[in-house]
């Protein structure tokens, strides 16, 4: 999964569906999927965070759930208002149901959700026929425009032809 990314600026916010890519349910596929949320959320101000978020939302798709078994995880990343960012990942899924425990810093593992809950505004997850979707949410305050002053805008940004918008959410 290689080639040019769209970048999204901080500004108008994109009103379409997200931007999705698939990855082989391999360890090999989490630095993929990250590089793929830094690289849309360049200028974002929760670009760091989500993109831990996204790491940990795909390395637990790959430990468990079908995907990690010759399966594919999905990864999509939407800005669906201004001051808000959202990943997610769809996997294959699997018997267990996430949950975000204690933030137990000397545990072996576990930490993971708990780290997601503790860094994002709000994060969750909803069953499909296609699987499962962990979803991280960050906000960040944005300027309201007084009374009759426009805000201002640039460019919204135009994906490569290679790229497909994410299932509508």
């Amino acid at each position: 999964m290689t080639g040019a990314y769209p970048v999204l600026h901080v500004g108008p916010v994109r009103t379409t569906q997200p931007w999705a890519r698939t990855y082989r349910g391999t360890p090999a596929s989490v630095p993929e999927a990250r590089r793929f949320v830094g690289e849309l959320l360049v200028g974002c101000p929760a670009r760091e965070t989500l993109m831990t978020c996204v790491s940990e939302l795909c390395a637990n798709a790959i430990a468990h759930t079908a995907s990690g078994c010759g399966g594919v995880f999905t990864v999509e990343v939407d800005r669906p208002r201004d001051g808000v960012a959202r990943v997610a990942v769809t996997d294959n899924g699997g018997a267990s149901v996430p949950a975000a425990g204690s933030l137990d810093l000397m545990a072996e593992g576990g930490r993971g959700l708990a780290m997601v809950a503790a860094c994002t505004s709000r994060w969750g997850f909803s069953d499909s026929y296609q699987g499962r979707t962990v979803w991280a949410e960050a906000c960040w305050p944005v300027a309201v425009p007084s009374p009759g002053h426009p805000r201002t805008t640039s460019a919204r940004p135009v994906p490569p032809s290679d790229w497909t918008p994410g299932p509508a959410a």
